[in-house]
């Protein structure tokens, strides 16, 4: 008898072969909060990840650090901040690292706009 743990598209690759599978940013209806989904490829070992949220201009608005994360499938709520409107076009950065974050292994972004009220 055979035990799966994982389906079998889920099979945990080596460091050298875990990618950003996705990357999705949805604006929350107030405007000020967005929803930003990442799914990595199944890992032996746990990645980092940096993500930004940047305005038009390049402006870093808000950073989120994930440490080792034990997930392959994640959404986190990131905040709007310093504008006086959050009203505009953004991109959302991932980099996804081992070790030195200066030279990530994989990077995916996703653009969004957030309408004005």
């Amino acid at each position: 008898m055979n035990i799966n743990f994982f389906e079998s598209s889920d099979v945990p690759q080596p460091r050298d072969k875990v990618k950003i599978e996705r990357v999705e940013a949805r604006p929350y209806p107030d405007g000020w909060r967005v929803r930003v989904i990442v799914e990595v490829t199944p890992f032996q070992e746990r990645p980092n990840l940096e993500i930004r949220l940047l305005s038009a201009a390049g402006q870093v608005i808000s950073e989120l650090s994930v440490i080792e994360t034990m997930h392959r499938h994640m959404e986190f709520t990131i905040h709007i901040r310093g504008v006086a409107s959050p009203a505009g076009q953004y991109v959302t950065n991932v980099d996804l690292y081992y070790g030195d974050r200066e030279h990530p292994q994989d990077h995916r972004e996703a653009a969004f706009s957030v309408e004005s009220k």
